[in-house]
């Protein structure tokens, strides 16, 4: 499929629900100065627990959608999608640079002081290949223990703006307790949803254990990069300056309940820094 791309052309940011917001406040940081399309599937969230045919098939139509808005790139801010559709729609659209997500395992195991990893993602990520080859490839020549875990709360507590009475809450605090119990010293976030509750895991871990530390991890930061090194090499950045008066525009798009994904987006969008005027519409 032939695909027409301009500087001007809108990146595009696709996720089963609002989690992918986290790796986007990342992209705006590095790259202020573009336009940006997001692409919600909550009529499908979550994905972890779907078939890996199920998971391919529902990644391809939204790349396909993003495509048909005209987006130069596109950021599957997903890391089941990434494990399962990566490598379909990269075949599909092969003349659009496509970044899929993958844990941040690998600068845990090289930063790891007690070589005790743990990977908190959804079972369809820790069971996908792009997170085992990292395992094979680094983990264990160095002597690193990775401890997988899952938490099928997690993604309707963010997708409903983390409630404080919920199952999760509750869940999180074992699961702190648990590697800590097994001498963790770095957390991997591997879900775009979980970087949402980072504050509130650092905070509760502070008031659990005192004398210990944990450091988290996401892969936000260096998809950022990545897209930002991919747009230089096909110079596709766009030079346009925002004013700084003006707000940084967001066409956000959902595929079901588009008044509760609005509240909720907004909300996790007001913890960024930057003001972003949103615009919403419904699949």
């Amino acid at each position: 499929m032939a695909i027409t791309q301009t500087t001007a052309s809108p990146i595009g940011v696709f996720d089963s629900g609002v989690g992918g917001l986290s790796v986007f406040a990342h992209l705006t940081q590095q790259l202020p100065n573009e336009n940006y399309i997001y692409l919600a599937d909550t009529l499908n969230v979550p994905y972890g627990s779907r078939q890996s045919d199920d998971i391919r098939e529902l990644t391809v139509q939204a790349v396909d959608f993003l495509v048909k808005q005209g987006c130069k790139l596109v950021v599957i801010a997903c890391n089941t999608a990434s494990a399962y559709g990566l490598q379909a729609v990269r075949e599909r659209f092969a003349d659009l640079p496509i970044v899929g997500l993958v844990p941040a395992l690998k600068p845990a195991v090289f930063t790891t002081h007690t070589k005790q990893v743990a990977v908190l993602a959804t079972p369809a990520t820790l069971h996908g290949y792009l997170l085992n080859d990292i395992i094979d490839e680094f983990a264990k020549p160095n002597g690193v223990s990775v401890h997988k875990y899952s938490v099928a709360s997690l993604v309707p507590w963010v997708e409903a703006g983390m409630p404080s009475e919920h199952q999760a809450v509750l869940e999180l605090e074992q699961l702190l307790t648990e590697i800590q119990q097994k001498n963790v010293d770095e957390l991997v976030l591997g879900c775009t949803h979980f970087p949402f509750f980072k504050p509130y895991l650092a905070e509760k871990w502070q008031s659990l254990f005192v004398h210990s530390s944990l450091h988290m991890i996401d892969s936000g930061q260096a998809i950022a990069r990545r897209v930002a090194s991919l747009l230089a090499m096909r110079n596709l950045e766009n030079s346009k300056e925002n004013n700084d008066s003006e707000r940084m525009a967001l066409q956000f798009f959902s595929t079901a309940n588009p008044l509760g994904t609005k509240q909720v987006a907004t909300r996790l969008l007001n913890q960024f820094n930057r003001d972003i005027l949103i615009d919403f519409y419904q699949v």
